[in-house]
């Protein structure tokens, strides 16, 4: 999906204009989990599709699922803009503060500290991150700054999900549906602000292409299956290993990227890409054997 995106949002490629394309991948989500609705109406009780709830919108839920939406719509919008201005290569260093912020934002707001060992993957993540954006050599200040504020919005997420997740009985495809249908709204007046309309304008040709819409749609797919993954590998494993899975896919992402697009790298950005990613596995496997032990002395 990284990869699709990034030929979305490239000049001469395709239409650049991150806000139009997150704003479209949360219609076709939202439109995706809506159909799904519609078939868990028809399905046996204990099937795959019944596990989906009947397409639903109602205004009440929807404005207290908004603070989450808003958060959510910063989030991908970020996540997009980060995309469009710095090389995939250096795309996990740009986004690679947020197990730090996920500390920081913690203790702020919940009060939970963090133990001399998880303090010290953090360090490791900060150090990878300062050597990586000091030796990038197509660094870009715009791009970085919009990966950094992606980082946060992610914690932030994570924070308000658990908030708002109540106000749907916990169920995390009714969440889906509200969450993807309010930044369906929420997205066209930033889109105007930001100016994207103006690019949309210069850009027809691609509007009315089939080949641009099957692109597009393909990314929305992707980014619905890959909530529906993420789900499935945390419920059938453990946050442990959708972690350690995760950093593989930074790790092999960033390889594809080096073969695909030969972004040059230096031996010192390479070093500082590593130590993001084993930062992030280290925090990780610290975090699981301090949950663990805090369990077994309950």
């Amino acid at each position: 999906m990284v990869f699709l995106n990034k030929t979305l949002l490239t000049e001469g490629a395709s239409i650049p204009a991150p806000l139009f394309v997150t704003w479209y991948q949360c219609v076709v989500t939202a439109a995706i989990v809506a159909a799904l609705g519609e078939m868990g109406k028809r399905a046996e009780k204990g099937t795959f599709f019944a596990q989906f709830p009947p397409f639903e919108y109602q205004l009440p839920v929807a404005q207290k699922v908004l603070p989450l939406s808003v958060v959510f719509v910063a989030m991908i919008a970020l996540n997009n803009l980060c995309l469009q201005y710095v090389e995939v290569t250096f795309y996990q260093i740009a986004r690679g503060l947020t197990t730090v912020f996920n500390v920081v934002l913690s203790y702020l707001f919940l009060g939970e500290t963090t133990s001399a060992k998880a303090l010290a993957c953090c360090a490791m993540i900060i150090a990878g991150f300062y050597i990586g954006v000091e030796n990038e050599v197509h660094f870009t200040l715009i791009g970085t700054i919009f990966g950094v504020a992606s980082s946060l919005f992610v914690c932030l997420n994570a924070l308000y999900t658990k908030k708002i997740n109540q106000v749907v009985d916990g169920n995390q495809w009714k969440l889906s549906l509200y969450n993807n249908l309010n930044a369906t709204f929420l997205f066209p007046p930033v889109i105007i602000l930001a100016g994207e309309h103006k690019v949309l304008l210069t850009h027809m040709d691609y509007l009315f292409s089939p080949a641009y819409w099957s692109m597009m749609t393909i990314t929305g797919l992707f980014g619905f299956l890959i909530g529906i993954l993420t789900v499935f590998q945390i419920t059938l494993t453990s946050p442990l290993t959708h972690n350690i899975s995760g950093t593989a896919k930074a790790t092999l992402q960033t390889l594809l990227a080096l073969l695909i697009y030969r972004n040059p790298v230096t031996w010192k950005g390479g070093m500082g890409i590593m130590f993001v990613l084993l930062g992030s596995a280290f925090y990780t496997a610290v975090r699981n054997a301090e949950m663990n032990a805090k369990n077994s002395a309950k």
